[in-house]
């Protein structure tokens, strides 16, 4: 059984995340991460480990020099990372691009808080930079993760489970849902992944499915019909289990083919002493995982990865890589903090190589022009990173804006 992770529970409170953001862009671009005031999700060990591992601050990594631009950056699967649930986790996502000589990371991932269903219902505010993001460029991805009960990291029972999912499968919390997919649609990011009731296979969350793998099912498919019956969505959903048996098989909540567009996978370094090899043989691991998604002709993804119980181990980094390279999943996103993270998390130098090297220099490269016989070939220079960019003008900030109102300007970022 593959050992839980429980994230640390939060709100995102409007006034701190707002004067979070305004310390950030006072400071200006920065190469390296910097301290967040929001805690992100962080995960804590199951019964069966001991020690808990706790998140740590962002750290900035010891000064290695740039690796050289890796070949081959044609088919490079969609990445990104998970870098803050907030605004700044979308203020960081320039200084992940210039740590890897400018490979540009298309995929942004944050959660909706599950303490309640405002929560859930994406509170007005929540996903602005998010969209502004999304928007920017349309070869973006924006993921997002949906509890699908509120107080979901709160301990529950199992009978109480399993009399909420009896009363979601009923229509009880329809609403809730119409409500998320309203606002996404009215944020003009009708295209949203979003990964829904993750890690069900397991006893963590409120959400899981284990008390009533039925009722489980039938609750995922009024969730969705419900969200995608809202004019102008073009959602996709993906059903993420994390990598094992854990407390029940996964393959046993998975609801069926017409509601389910992604086959993901929450895939950490765990447990101790298990070997990449060995978390793609399990029962119910990464061999199955990419087996079962041909046979049901869906695309498989990797929503959460990273270090865990193993430590600094470049044998798993150098392993999760080559695999997702050879899978092409439609998208993954790495945990970046600590423990798991290799750009935020200075605990992990070796396997933070091994990940850049990997990354550094892919980005799209535009074509040189030929010479000419009046112009002679440009000589090959050194690589350098990006300088920054000056903050330009900005308008106004809008009064009906919460971020805007307590920044007391409009929030540019070097997107």
């Amino acid at each position: 059984m593959a050992p839980q992770r429980r994230r640390a529970r939060y709100r995102l409170t409007l006034i701190a995340a707002g004067i979070t953001v305004a310390a950030v862009l006072a400071a200006g671009p920065a190469p390296t991460p910097v301290t967040s005031a929001p805690a992100p999700p962080a995960p804590t060990a199951s019964p069966s480990a001991a020690g808990a591992p706790t998140a740590s601050a962002p750290a900035t990594l010891p000064g290695a020099a740039s690796p050289q631009p890796t070949k081959g950056a044609a088919g490079l699967a969609p990445f990104g990372a998970f870098l803050d649930s907030g605004p700044l986790g979308v203020a960081r996502m320039s200084g992940l691009r210039r740590w890897l000589g400018g490979t540009e990371p298309k995929v942004a991932h944050t959660y909706l808080p599950g303490g309640s269903w405002t929560d859930i219902e994406a509170p007005p505010g929540f996903l602005d930079a998010w969209a502004a993001w999304r928007r920017a460029q349309a070869d973006r991805t924006l993921v997002l993760n949906v509890p699908m009960q509120e107080r979901n990291e709160e301990n529950v029972s199992d009978e109480e489970v399993r009399e909420l999912l009896r009363q979601g499968a009923a229509g009880e919390f329809d609403q809730h849902f119409r409500t998320l997919a309203e606002r996404l649609v009215e944020s003009k990011v009708p295209d949203t992944v979003l990964v829904l009731g993750w890690e069900m296979n397991g006893i963590t969350y409120t959400h899981r499915c284990g008390p009533d793998p039925a009722a489980w099912k039938t609750y995922w498919k009024r969730i969705v019909r419900t969200m995608r019956s809202v004019p102008g969505q073009r959602f996709r959903f993906d059903f993420t289990p994390s990598r094992g048996r854990d407390a029940v098989p996964w393959t046993e909540c998975y609801p069926g083919d017409d509601t389910v567009d992604i086959i993901g996978m929450d895939a950490y370094d765990q447990p101790a002493g298990l070997s990449f090899d060995e978390q793609v043989k399990e029962p119910y691991g990464l061999r199955q995982h990419v087996d079962f998604a041909k046979a049901h002709h869906k695309p498989v993804s990797y929503p959460e990865w990273g270090l865990f119980r193993n430590g600094d181990d470049t044998a798993y980094m150098r392993g999760m890589l080559a695999w997702i390279e050879e899978h092409k999943p439609l998208y993954n996103t790495l945990t970046d903090y600590c423990p798991h993270g290799v750009w935020q998390c200075a605990q992990n130098p070796r396997s933070s190589q091994v990940y850049r090297s990997f990354l550094y220099g892919r980005g799209e490269q535009p074509a040189a022009p030929a010479p000419t016989a009046s112009t002679p070939a440009p000589q090959p220079t050194k690589a350098t990173a990006p300088a920054p960019e000056p903050a330009g003008d900005c308008p106004a900030p809008d009064p009906h804006d919460w971020l805007e109102y307590w920044l007391g300007r409009k929030f540019c970022l070097d997107w």
